[in-house]
């Protein structure tokens, strides 16, 4: 990709142990550098030992290289898992040790859990607007039930690649319409 393409992280929204978060992300990756229309990294947020938000001195090296990540892209998608009907408590934590880096920029969001993950989204889609990301309408949800084996092993339905790459239509769309509010 040339240097002034739009570079979109695919934060990965889960750190518990046995965590299929890394799973979905390559998945996502692998269909996004198939498209060659930004620059596609993944972002684990467990990288950054992020501490809770409030606690330590606020200086952790962690925290810095956390916003200076955020504060370097353009876009995201959040993948996120359910669990409680809301996001994990690290993506909430990852997302509030960051403030004005998340600005003007836009989100998808591709949630799996028993329904789907989809009222974690609906948390998620509060918070990002907050944040002041826009966050885009098409959104892939996937099911421990039929997407995964055992509930361990990802193995997605062909049908969720046209919603994966339709919003990462939107995404890039919106991501470089923001760009220009930066």
């Amino acid at each position: 990709m040339a240097n002034n393409a739009l570079k979109i992280g695919i934060i990965l929204g889960s750190s518990r142990q046995g965590r299929v978060s890394p799973q979905v992300g390559e998945w996502v990756k692998q269909i996004a550098d198939q498209r060659q229309d930004a620059d596609y990294e993944i972002v684990d947020i467990v990288e950054f030992k992020l501490p809770f938000l409030g606690e330590g001195s606020g200086q952790e090296p962690g925290l810095a290289a956390w916003n200076e990540k955020i504060g370097s892209l353009d876009g995201f998608v959040f993948i996120v898992a359910e669990y409680n009907h809301s996001i994990t408590g690290s993506l909430k934590n990852a997302l509030d040790s960051a403030r004005e880096a998340w600005n003007n920029k836009a989100a998808g969001i591709v949630s799996y859990g028993s329904t789907g993950g989809a009222r974690a989204a609906e948390h998620l889609r509060g918070i990002l607007g907050e944040l002041l990301i826009a966050d885009v309408r098409v959104h892939p949800t996937l099911s421990l039930f039929t997407d995964f084996e055992n509930y361990s092993t990802f193995k997605p339905a062909e049908l969720h690649l046209t919603n994966v790459n339709a919003m990462l239509d939107q995404v890039i769309a919106w991501s470089g319409a923001l760009k220009t509010l930066r």
